[in-house]
């Protein structure tokens, strides 16, 4: 049986509960071509053992993620990727990746801790995603 593609993390700092971040992760994934049509997502144990969480927390993030028809749950088998995310856009993700390198490089050389890029970082994406809205 193949690997998963994907290893879970959970950020306590996050806001969001756990089965959030285990779908969100997964939507990421998708969105970013780390993920595709076929891929198995690791067992609900594995998950559960590796992030110390309750089974049921894992089961509710596959349950949703299936509910939103980008995943199937094969009993006995696993659970796989139905669909994919991904759009013509992730061609520009590798260039525009390295810049986004190069910009947390200049923030960690001034001094910003990972809270702090953070902080700065999604403060200035809110308001420039708010001001394309206005």
């Amino acid at each position: 049986m193949e690997e998963p593609v994907i290893e879970f993390h959970l950020n306590d700092r996050s806001g969001l509960s756990p089965y959030q971040q285990l779908v969100q992760q997964v939507r990421h994934a998708l969105r970013l071509g780390l993920l595709e049509e076929g891929d198995r997502l690791p067992t609900v144990k594995d998950v559960a053992g590796r992030l110390a969480i309750n089974p049921n927390t894992v089961l509710k993030a596959y349950r949703e993620l299936e509910h939103e028809g980008l995943v199937a749950a094969r009993p006995g088998v696993g659970t796989f990727v139905t669909r994919t995310l991904a759009d013509a856009s992730l061609a520009a993700h590798g260039p525009l990746q390295k810049d986004l390198r190069r910009w947390l490089t200049k923030a960690r050389l001034a001094g910003l801790d990972e809270e702090s890029i953070e902080a700065l970082f999604m403060t200035t994406f809110r308001t420039a995603a708010g001001e394309d809205v206005a």
